[in-house]
């Protein structure tokens, strides 16, 4: 794909997979090369996790350079698709804003093309104690995922995406209706009766994430490698991927984990490369492609 210092962790006809500071990796990429960067950063949460996290305090000077590279690698038309929690302050029932100032920031780079809400309805109710115990907050259960884009005018189409309609719209369009003004005043003319194929889905994605046993965590198990405890469910990459890149172009995550994001984007017929920094999460995640279409060189001899 690229011919980079270093050597991927493993191949497949689509992608590659590289065990290295994402840093490290992205500096050599080419400029105005990437379609699509999609991917999930450590949000800064109160609880450690095992994959690594940075204080809210610290996450916007940390995350820069990543968006600095980011946003050279990116083609004209492509887009940067940020997915990042919010937390909650220390020993308080209230909100950090590190995400916020975040985005703010990130505005220097980038434009706001849109700005996604992910419905997970089968999250936890966290943090237990003002959820569950107190009873003086509501469960937590949407992440905004934040699509960015370098110019003004990202590549995008949302024929790709559409949603079956709905049984009240099939039967519009079977039926017909009245043009009229509505009470809100928006005048509905003729062509709403017109089939689409499907309707255009809003910016609320309802994706549950409770799978817990796939091929993925199988194979993992099989061969005693620990499964990375926070996963996109396939739909998340699936949906941008079809939305914002045309068959053949690059979609790159550079805090790829168990990387699904590579896998749904060799399933659609993109090339992808991936970057993770923990050893175990990469030899992980080769278990999600298909044997006969991987090589692989040894996990962690070419880490950073």
């Amino acid at each position: 794909m690229f011919d980079l210092s270093l050597a991927p962790a493993y191949t497949t006809s689509a992608g590659q997979c590289y065990h290295a500071d994402s840093l490290d990796v992205l500096r050599e990429l080419p400029a105005d090369s990437v379609a699509l960067v999609m991917t999930s950063p450590p949000f800064a949460l109160r609880r450690q996790k095992a994959y690594g996290n940075v204080a809210p305090s610290e996450y916007v000077e940390w995350f820069w350079p990543f968006a600095v590279e980011i946003q050279r690698v990116l083609r004209p038309d492509g887009s940067f698709v940020l997915d990042i929690g919010g937390a909650w302050n220390r020993g308080s029932g209230t909100r950090s804003l590190y995400q916020y100032e975040l985005v703010i920031r990130l505005m220097e780079l980038f434009y706001l093309a849109q700005e996604f809400y992910w419905y997970n309805p089968s999250k936890l109710p966290t943090p237990a104690e003002w959820v569950t115990i107190r009873r003086t907050r509501v469960k937590d259960a949407v992440t905004t995922l934040w699509w960015l884009s370098k110019t003004e005018t990202p590549r995008a189409d949302n024929r790709r995406v559409l949603k079956p309609y709905s049984p009240s719209m099939k039967r519009l369009l079977r039926d017909g209706y009245d043009t009229a003004s509505r009470p809100s005043q928006h005048d509905i003319g003729p062509h709403f009766r017109r089939d689409n194929g499907g309707a255009i889905p809003p910016n609320l994605l309802q994706i549950p994430n409770t799978r817990s046993s796939d091929e993925y965590f199988r194979r993992c198990r099989s061969v005693g490698l620990p499964i990375h405890p926070a996963r996109f469910p396939n739909g998340v990459p699936e949906f941008f991927i079809r939305f914002l890149t045309d068959p053949g172009q690059l979609v790159v995550d550079p805090f790829a984990g168990s990387n699904v994001t590579g896998c749904e984007a060799q399933k659609l017929g993109r090339q992808w490369l991936g970057i993770e920094l923990n050893a175990d999460y990469v030899a992980g995640s080769r278990l999600r492609f298909e044997a006969p279409e991987v090589s692989s060189a040894p996990v962690g001899s070419e880490a950073a």
